[in-house]
Formats: structure tokens, C-alpha cells, sequence
């Protein structure tokens, strides 16, 4: 039986940096024999949690997942029944779009527990397996710029909760896009459309090409 990836597009451009990447992601899981499902979450209205806390009360039937229903309910079903997920967003002001953060949101806390674990230290998992989790992020940021303002701290903080409720989880980091079909249109001295170019020319190929690794790792993966 093949294995099912779910991949999910956090950002409202359906062609661009982000997209391409995840349908590398994508066809790199496909390569492994994966069954992919690919959704744009701005095509879906949902909100972040509730704090309903439906999810943490004892007796709770929601078995991880989210109590709330609306149009990303089916999607979160899919997520905690598949074999791994992949999850990519542009990256905004420092941090990944609103609709990603408040998907992760839905997705985790339905999986999160207020429990010690007294035998491992920390927290207990609620899920009884593993869902490799792959986080891919795209940015006009420079990378040695984007270090020196804690995007690794701040993106990884998404990964950190991913690894900890899902069971592995690692980023993927796509620096100094270009983010703009025609920079003449637009008001944006800051960038260099040259210097873009050449990135979108020479690295963003191998940016591709290791969201393409990834989805065929995480769909390989066995625990």
C-alpha cells in the first residue's frame, strides 16, 4: 500500500517561490511511491484555535482531531491519517503567513497534552506514532542577514513544536527569493533585480532540488 503525503501551500501565491518548492516536495514524495494530496489553505476559510479546549478535556472524542468545524476540518482528518506532511510559507515581517501559523495552530494543539511524561521528562505525546513533518520557508531575506535577525530562532520555534507533537520535524530554508515577475512595476529601490536574477538562476535550483530530497525522505522514513 502506498503511502499517503499530504502537502500544504501556506502562501496566497499559488506559482510562486513557495509553490514551486512544495511541488518539488511533492514530486519528490510522488518518486518514492507516495500518494499526494496538495492543498492551498487560502482556498479554505478557517480561523486559528478557539481555546475551546475540546481537545484537552477528559473523556475528549477527538481523538487529535481539532473539535471546530469548518472548511479545514477534512484537511486536519487527512494530516493525522497520513504518513507525512509537508507545510511551506513565504516568510512575512520575521514570520511565516497568518494562515500557516494558524493552521499549525489546529493541527498541534489537537495533539498537544497539558501531561508529564514521568517516565521521559517533558510532555507526553498524544499521537501514538510518528508523522514525519517538513517545514518549508521561503524569504527575500538574505541568509547571512536573516541569521543575524534570529529568523533560525524564530522559524525554528515551528519546527521545534512540529518535532515535538508530530515526532520529527526539520525545516528547509529558501534565502534571498525574487519576489517579483517584473521589478519595474514597482516601488523597491531595496533590491537589486540583477543580484535576484542570478539567485533565482544558480540557487534557487538547488533550493528545488532539495525540497525535492525532502519529500522523498520523509516519505521513505520508518519508525
Amino acid at each position: 500500500m502506498s503511502k499517503k503525503v499530504i502537502v500544504l501551500n501556506g502562501s496566497p501565491r499559488k506559482n510562486f517561490n513557495t509553490a514551486k518548492m512544495l511541488k518539488e516536495a511533492q514530486r519528490g514524495a510522488e518518486s518514492a511511491g507516495a500518494e499526494v494530496e496538495y492543498y492551498n489553505l487560502y482556498d479554505y476559510n478557517f480561523k486559528g484555535c478557539m481555546s475551546c479546549f475540546a481537545c484537552q478535556r477528559k473523556g475528549s472524542i477527538t481523538e487529535g482531531v481539532c473539535a471546530i468545524r469548518d472548511d479545514i476540518k477534512p484537511i486536519l482528518e487527512k494530516c493525522i491519517n497520513a504518513d507525512a506532511i509537508i507545510i511551506g510559507t513565504p516568510v512575512y515581517f520575521s514570520y511565516p503567513t497568518g494562515i500557516f501559523r494558524s493552521f499549525l495552530e489546529r493541527l498541534l494543539f489537537a495533539n498537544h497534552t497539558y501531561m508529564v511524561d514521568k517516565e521521559n521528562g517533558g510532555l507526553k505525546r498524544r499521537l501514538n506514532r510518528v508523522i514525519p513533518t517538513g517545514l518549508i520557508f521561503t524569504m527575500n531575506c538574505p541568509e547571512e542577514l536573516a541569521k543575524n535577525i534570529n529568523y533560525m530562532t524564530i522559524l525554528g520555534e515551528n519546527v521545534k513544536s512540529c518535532n515535538h507533537i508530530m515526532g520529527y520535524a526539520e525545516g528547509l530554508y529558501s534565502y534571498d527569493t525574487k519576489q517579483f515577475v517584473d521589478f519595474s512595476k514597482y516601488n523597491c529601490d531595496l533590491f537589486d533585480e540583477a543580484h535576484k536574477i542570478e539567485v533565482q538562476q544558480t540557487q534557487f535550483p538547488k533550493d528545488l532540488e532539495n525540497a525535492f530530497k525532502l519529500g522523498k525522505k520523509l516519505t521513505e522514513m520508518e519508525f
